[in-house]
């Protein structure tokens, strides 16, 4: 919602929900731009389905965003929390920019957590307890600073970039550590992947144990958690 209230008027065309997922903004983009269809890629069909259900979408396409390209040039691409899985943005966003109608728009929000304790504690006891199969010592992050992008994209038309930390309260979970509940469906899969059940006890036991120090819970078991995300916006 934060990034949907920078984009301005809109020229004709389509708006475009790159990455929609199950729909979760595609309402929202429905009601903003009503005028308009709205369109829902995606490289998950189990996701394209419950998109769909919305009822938000004029259309849902199967796509890799990396290589999509659409149709007719769209009014408005709209990306959220899709682009930090993809690599080279460089060549990701002006390919994306140059697909734009004159004057739409490329909006982008993406999470930049990497070097907060619950992306980089994955890192640290990774590398230290399966040293095998983890080796991050010419790990970059996938997501650059805010600056980065203005810079980049700048030659393309107006940009607006900034960055925000939201302090969420992550509620007590049954088991665990509730920054564990949170990364383990996410950024903790490509960890998971590569353990059998032994290691990622291990695993899991090291890392939660790393994560009472940076996150203590709360009088009831809640846990503050920051939680860093890059936007972007530009006009073409």
């Amino acid at each position: 919602m934060d990034l949907l209230g920078q984009v301005g008027r809109l020229p004709d065309g389509d708006v475009i929900d790159l990455g929609c997922g199950n729909g979760a903004v595609g309402p929202a983009l429905k009601q903003r731009f009503s005028g308009c269809d709205v369109i829902g890629i995606d490289a998950s069909p189990a996701m394209l389905k419950e998109a769909a259900i919305t009822g938000a979408y004029s259309a849902t396409f199967e796509a890799d965003a990396s290589f999509w390209t659409p149709d007719t040039p769209p009014a408005l691409i709209f990306s959220n929390a899709l682009c930090n899985w993809l690599p080279d943005h460089e060549a990701l966003f002006t390919r994306l920019a140059g697909t734009l109608v004159k004057g739409g728009v490329l909006a982008v929000q993406m999470p930049r957590q990497y070097e907060a304790p619950s992306h980089r504690l994955l890192r640290e006891v990774a590398q230290e307890l399966f040293a095998d199969r983890f080796d991050f010592t010419d790990w970059q992050a996938p997501v650059a600073p805010p600056q980065d992008y203005a810079e980049m994209l700048a030659p393309f038309g107006e940009v607006s970039a900034w960055e925000t930390d939201y302090i969420q309260r992550l509620a007590p979970v049954e088991m665990g550590h509730p920054v564990h509940h949170f990364t383990q469906s996410t950024v903790m899969r490509p960890f998971t992947n590569k353990l059998n059940t032994s290691e990622l006890e291990c695993f899991i036991a090291a890392y939660e144990s790393a994560l009472d120090s940076d996150y203590p819970p709360q009088k009831d078991g809640s846990v503050l958690f920051p939680f860093k995300r890059v936007f972007f916006t530009l006009t073409v």
